[in-house]
């Protein structure tokens, strides 16, 4: 990509994400007509979208951590996760039917990670997340693709977000201390049926792991994460795609279980939004 056009290539892409975003059709990868595209510009295109999101009511809540597992960086061809944004309108509670704006979901269970402290600073390690942490909950990630039929490169679901959708927290709050969430091993049912399972140490050996290296990347890019924030901390297992009208839960033993319905979407884009995210800031 020549520099003298990269901005303009830059929000010429943002563009057609947001606008696939709006309209629920899904495009064809970015990468097929821009091979070239690197981490650093699907990031730009990333945060273009999520600071449009903010001039129109929505806010920041947490951040969502990718591509934590061995297959799925074998996959792309890469050696490390990435990162999206967790948006205030993108949250649901344990229990709620899912009417978000999805076209190709999929779900993934995860543990999530709620702050007490900011994660300030660099090389920062798992002792210092557990630290900075307020309590864990189970948490269901559901992923989705403004990518057609998830033909997707590392710069696409980058650029996509982290090919985020949705997520909904459990209401089980665990101290992470006397817990070893290494060990722990979660359960992912679509219907009452066990189609995942998996244990914290899928997520690069230890969820709070991720934790870290978002932390450490984030500090690079001048950002820090705050206390309060939300941090899934990636897919203990590989996601399982869902339909409307299907119940998905996930049950981590003690940790405590998160459910929710999968239903249709009320609208899509920005009037969907803004009707969420009322008296949100």
């Amino acid at each position: 990509m020549a520099h003298k056009d990269t901005e303009a290539v830059i929000e010429s892409l943002a563009d057609l994400l947001w606008d696939a975003e709006q309209n629920g059709r899904p495009i064809a990868p970015l990468t097929s007509e821009y091979p070239d595209l690197t981490q650093e510009q699907a990031y730009r295109i990333q945060i273009r979208n999520i600071q449009r999101k903010r001039t129109y009511g929505d806010a920041v809540v947490g951040y969502k951590v990718g591509l934590t597992s061995r297959p799925m960086q074998e996959m792309l061809g890469v050696h490390q996760p990435d990162f999206g944004h967790l948006l205030h309108s993108m949250y649901y509670e344990n229990g709620d039917v899912v009417d978000f704006p999805l076209y190709q979901p999929k779900v993934e269970p995860e543990l999530a990670f709620v702050l007490k402290a900011d994660l300030d600073g660099q090389n920062l390690t798992v002792q210092d997340v557990l630290g900075a942490t307020d309590y864990v909950v189970p948490a269901i990630e559901v992923i989705d693709s403004r990518i057609a039929d998830w033909k997707i490169q590392l710069a696409d679901t980058i650029a996509d977000n982290a090919s985020s959708g949705c997520f909904v927290l459990g209401d089980t709050a665990t101290p992470v201390t006397g817990v070893n969430l290494a060990t722990v091993g979660g359960i992912l049912r679509v219907d009452g049926e066990v189609v995942q399972t998996g244990a914290g140490a899928a997520v690069l050996g230890h969820p709070a792991q991720s934790v870290a290296w978002l932390a450490n990347t984030l500090a690079a890019l001048g950002t820090t994460m705050r206390a309060g924030d939300v941090v899934l901390s990636g897919a203990i297992s590989a996601a399982v795609p869902v339909r409307p009208g299907q119940r998905v839960s996930v049950s981590f033993g003690r940790l405590g279980t998160v459910e929710a319905t999968i239903g249709e979407p009320k609208q899509t884009g920005l009037v969907w939004m803004e009707a969420k995210g009322d008296g949100r800031s």
